[in-house]
């Protein structure tokens, strides 16, 4: 069945919508949950439990292959209630026929089924009369996971380690693949061989007869090759990729994964272009390979969808994604933290997000991934940390270990916020012979990594009144820099208007159209790679930002020639993109000219 809405709700930090389900699923519209905290869904699974009046039995963490069974557990919770409340709207009476309205009114004006009721309502029918014809056509919102392919820890038990199908993404892998849900796994933060090929231990992800797949594969990739490369890599296996997730390399919340210069329009192009040769090897792969087993062929070929998702915030940018690049949905992520009705945030930390300009979103260095973090200034996970520094004890006491990768100084991998391994650093660093300046530098670096696995958690923590005497109070939150647009607490229905261009929630009138937006981050994230490589320019350094500037330098052609051509579209901004594109073109021609000189001061 066509799905309902043209957006999506992204998997936001690890609780910001880890019960976004339970909200949303019903109205049609899918949301994406996070697997990486088991401890956190067997908390909620008991607080919704009891809400809805389901039995509860505890997995505790003694009991064999624990992780797995909670998330399983979880996920069915969330499809036993959101699949009562859908039917409950779908069988509505005239007397409760409040939900269903609900509903219809969120559509986009564009509709079918929309429009068929409002030519209904015209008509004088009766509610009854038209109830089963509307039902008929009513999809409920998907509950896709996600799962980042880095968080893949290995595990122990009784000191003994434990083979790879416990390492914490594959148990997060079967958590879902044995639970009762017909959804979508989207795979986030690159390639991760022994993980994709676990995949086809499950049956529910292969191909029947018609094509259908139970649970789908979405992969969130940044480039059309790495596209490529997995989608076959996973047919190869006989696995098939229904969607590749586009996803801004910096105008996005969370982890970001930077591109080398290459910008979301000239990409999302080059999807469109190659959209059919994508589909047509990855079939081949995909028939072959089945064919040398005992499993199904699909009848026909597969599809594949693509969607886009980073610093969109208005009706009209959405629009432009899927009329010029044929996306089949948008993800809108930060800008839902200011909607209780559809994500879990905590008071104090959504009046700080309603509150934050450009200069409060910053690119940090606090993830103990070491991958670059979007992060919100002030925010309270932040400050506890800082307090931990100037009593002299810096770091996590790392109550869950999710990111617990580094094994510098021990056999164990522990994690680069912890109290232990700060601490072993800082007196390795003690031992050094280092100016006061050169010291502050190392000592920061070491101390700002920050124990996310449990500040993106805590708001649904505290929005439940549960006890955070292990955790602690310390929200972290991930935003991207389009939340700097975005000022108030917004229902549901406001913020669906806004998506459709049915209402404006953004005041201000100096928000950058995203494309620009993108683009001058890069700029300045390529400004601070070139003073990282200042002192110490090497050939692998000179030809990293070479082609950095130079892919920018085409991307910027390609809106030239883009917003030039465009008829219809962006006509009231389109004299300042075009000014400001030719702006960041003189830009980067000074700046490939710093990186020649840079050249000539190395040799």
């Amino acid at each position: 069945m066509k799905k309902a809405h043209s957006f999506h709700i992204p998997v936001m930090g690890i609780g910001f919508t880890i019960d976004s389900p339970l909200k949303v699923s019903h109205l049609g519209i899918d949301s994406v949950i996070s697997l990486v905290d088991d401890i956190l869904l067997e908390k909620l699974r008991k607080v919704y439990s009891k809400k809805y009046e389901i039995p509860y039995k505890e997995i505790n963490d003694k009991i064999d292959d624990f992780r797995a069974k909670r998330i399983t557990s979880y996920l069915n919770l969330l499809n036993e209630v959101t699949e009562k409340k859908f039917e409950e709207l779908k069988n509505a009476t005239i007397e409760k026929k409040n939900g269903l309205k609900e509903y219809l009114n969120l559509l986009p004006d564009s509709s079918e089924i929309k429009q068929e009721f409002k030519n209904f309502k015209a008509n004088n029918f009766d509610f009854e009369e038209i109830k089963n014809r509307i039902k008929e056509n009513l999809s409920k919102g998907s509950i896709d996971v996600n799962i980042m392919t880095k968080l893949d820890r290995a595990n122990r038990k009784n000191g003994e380690k434990l083979d790879s199908e416990h390492n914490d993404a594959h148990a997060a892998l079967r958590g879902f693949a044995n639970s009762d849900l017909s959804s979508t796994l989207v795979l986030s933060a690159g390639m991760n061989p022994r993980l994709y090929s676990y995949l086809d231990k499950f049956n529910d992800f292969f191909p029947d007869l018609n094509g259908a797949i139970k649970k789908k594969i979405a992969l969130k990739v940044s480039d059309f090759r790495s596209a490529l490369i997995q989608g076959k890599f996973l047919a190869k296996k006989g696995i098939w990729v229904s969607e590749y997730r586009i996803e801004s390399g910096l105008n996005c919340g969370g982890h970001a994964f930077a591109t080398e210069g290459f910008l979301m329009g000239p990409i999302l192009n080059e999807f469109k272009k190659k959209r059919k040769e994508l589909e047509e090897s990855v079939n081949d792969v995909l028939k072959t390979a089945l064919g040398n087993t005992d499993r199904v062929v699909p009848s026909e070929s597969l599809k594949v969808q693509i969607t886009a998702q980073g610093g969109v915030g208005t009706d009209e940018e959405h629009q432009f994604l899927i009329d010029e690049y044929g996306v089949d949905s948008v993800g809108w992520g930060s800008p839902f933290l200011l909607v209780p009705e559809a994500t879990t945030v905590d008071q104090p930390t959504m009046d700080k997000l309603a509150g934050a300009k450009e200069k409060d979103l910053y690119l940090s260095n606090i993830s103990p991934l070491g991958i670059p973090f979007n992060n919100l200034k002030g925010n309270t996970k932040d400050l506890a940390k800082q307090l931990k520094i100037e009593s002299g004890r810096p770091g996590s006491s790392c109550p869950k270990h999710y990111v617990a990768i580094n094994s510098e100084f021990t056999e164990d991998t522990i994690c680069t916020a912890s109290r232990q391994y700060q601490r072993t650093k800082l007196k390795e660093l003690d031992s050094e012979s280092l100016t006061q300046d050169e010291y502050k530098i190392r000592f920061n670096k070491i101390t700002e990594k920050s124990c996310i696995c449990v500040g993106l958690g805590t708001s649904a923590l505290l929005e439940n009144d549960l006890d955070t005497k292990i955790e602690g109070e310390g929200v972290s939150v991930c935003p991207g820099p389009n939340m700097a647009y975005f000022s108030r607490k917004t229902s549901l229905k406001e913020m669906i208007d806004h998506i459709y261009g049915r209402a404006n929630v953004i005041s201000r009138l100096d928000r950058p159209n995203m494309f620009i937006k993108e683009l001058n981050i890069y700029i300045d994230y390529l400004k601070d790679k070139m003073d990282e490589s200042k002192d110490c320019m090497n050939k692998k350094q000179e030809k990293y930002l070479k082609s950095f500037v130079n892919n920018l330098d085409e991307g910027v052609n390609y809106y030239q020639e883009l917003f030039t051509g465009i008829k219809g579209k962006f006509e009231d901004s389109k004299a300042t993109v075009l000014e400001e594109l030719e702006n960041s073109k003189r830009t980067i021609q000074f700046l490939l000219s710093d990186i020649e000189k840079l050249t000539l001061v190395k040799v």
